[in-house]
């Protein structure tokens, strides 16, 4: 059973203490709930843009279709209207007049049917431009979420920081001059148990492990030395004995 100064023993509760605050606060800053938000956030808004070049790329080909349509109707217009001039002036044979009187028909239904074409892609580029414009504003939507919780995130994440900076020069001191055999058993035996390696004892239970001690144990533990450093039988913890146990 090694020794140590009842002092050190003392100091390493305090030690203990600020370890576990370190802890905390370290799970605290890799569990912010604001960063989860905001990868969550992230991956929607890469969907959104990923949405938005679709839409913006259905919106160029219809607006390449309804020109195409635009140019087909102005086309055969300006067919009928050259075949209507020669028709009105009445140069050309019977014939001829009478061949152009069946080609203004056959314009006037290709003309009518290219209109219908035209109405029915604009009509398309209409619902496109729509869904493409709803597309981007929920994108930027996004974006300035992220922006704005990425601002608290950071924000708090500084706070915290902070925080664990000042834990850090706290636990600097109180483990300054502690005996290095009894810090040695102690880090060794908070890395074997979640980040506890020394505990109080209180009346007949371990506050590391909340276990009640039997009788033998307890007894064992009462008549050794008070420079002692005495183990808990039940989870392996360092045991110190306070002055009001």
């Amino acid at each position: 059973m090694p020794n140590a100064p009842v002092a050190d023993q003392l100091r390493l509760l305090e030690v203990q203490d600020a370890d576990l605050r370190l802890q905390q606060a370290r799970h605290r800053r890799a569990t912010l709930p604001l960063t989860e938000q905001i990868a969550e956030l992230s991956a929607r808004a890469a969907d959104l843009e990923e949405d938005a070049v679709a839409r913006g790329t259905e919106v160029s080909d219809l607006r390449r279709e309804v020109t195409k349509a635009e140019d087909d109707v102005q086309s055969v217009r300006q067919r009928a209207d050259r075949d209507r001039s020669r028709l009105e002036s009445g140069t050309g044979s019977a014939k001829d007049l009478q061949a152009l009187q069946g080609e203004l028909e056959v314009l006037a239904r290709r003309q009518s049917a290219l209109e219908d074409v035209e109405l029915e892609v604009m009509e398309r580029l209409e619902a496109a431009e729509a869904l493409h414009t709803e597309a981007r504003a929920q994108r930027d939507a996004i974006a300035a979420d992220i922006t704005r919780f990425s601002a608290e995130r950071d924000e708090q994440l500084a706070e915290i920081d902070s925080e664990i900076g000042d834990i850090e020069a706290e636990r600097v001191l109180k483990a300054e001059g502690v005996d290095a055999t009894l810090m040695a058993l102690y880090e060794k035996l908070r890395d074997q148990h979640g980040g506890v390696g020394a505990a109080a004892l209180r009346g007949s239970q371990c506050l590391g492990c909340h276990m009640t001690l039997n009788a033998g144990d307890l007894r064992a533990i009462e008549s050794a030395a008070p420079d002692a450093v005495v183990r808990c039988e039940e989870c392996g913890r360092i045991l110190v004995r306070k002055a009001d146990a």
